[in-house]
């Protein structure tokens, strides 16, 4: 079983159904839905572009998925998770946009915003006791010889190569899109959060999600608010 914490939307929040259309899973339920029809791309199409984030539901990873390390427990981590969300103050990123990082489109903020930086930072700090070490295998699967220096030190330290200095905030909602594909998916996405995007959003609370078994979906095992939200 693996852990994570992911910053996503409340379940009932209309972004959080937005995402969960297009992506075909409401993670907070574990149900299938029908995805939207998507001028430009065929069902089965779709179905296959966002089956990467469809595992993971509608979500911004913030500590990356961990076993639990030797000695600590479920009920440990639930309650440190509940105490840690009593503490954070809710905020705001100024505005959230659909964009692409590499070859993958995501809702990301228009422009770096520093106390969504520390926040995330201090989840992966504030969580790290909780994380078991990642096995070589585990290791592996993240490719260290295309890391850089920086990232390959994360890995190793943190666990996950995207933290600190190297992270970026993004919720993705495909898996890599071939250019030729680019536009349409592009065009398919500003109509589907058409008056949900580019807005401020607000981050507003913090999902536990949980994997039962390595490959399975991640499901959110619980839902909390941050202190003023």
């Amino acid at each position: 079983m693996r852990y994570a914490i992911y910053f996503t939307p409340p379940a009932e929040a209309p972004l959080t159904r937005a995402a969960s259309n297009w992506l075909g899973r409401d993670a907070f339920t574990d149900a299938t839905i029908a995805q939207t029809a998507v001028e430009g791309i065929s069902p089965q199409r779709l179905l296959e572009l966002t089956a990467d984030p469809r595992r993971y539901g509608f979500h911004a990873t913030l500590k990356a998925p961990f076993e639990l390390a030797s000695g600590q427990t479920e009920a440990d981590l639930l309650a440190a998770f509940s105490a840690f969300c009593a503490k954070q103050s809710a905020f705001e990123i100024p505005k959230a946009v659909i964009g692409q990082l590499g070859k993958f489109y995501a809702l990301v903020p228009e422009e770096t915003y520093q106390p969504l930086q520390d926040f995330a930072s201090a989840v992966v700090q504030v969580f790290e006791p909780f994380r078991a070490p990642l096995s070589p295998e585990d290791m592996a699967r993240r490719k260290p010889e295309k890391l850089s220096q920086a990232e390959r030190n994360n890995l190793e330290r943190w666990g996950y190569p995207y933290v600190f200095d190297a992270f970026r905030f993004h919720m993705t909602l495909s898996g890599q899109v071939p250019e030729a594909e680019a536009p349409a998916v592009g065009a398919a996405l500003d109509r589907h959060f058409a008056g949900l995007v580019p807005m401020p959003l607000a981050v507003n609370g913090l999902g536990l999600f949980r994997e039962e078994t390595r490959g399975t979906a991640f499901t959110v095992q619980t839902w909390l608010p941050l202190a003023g939200a």
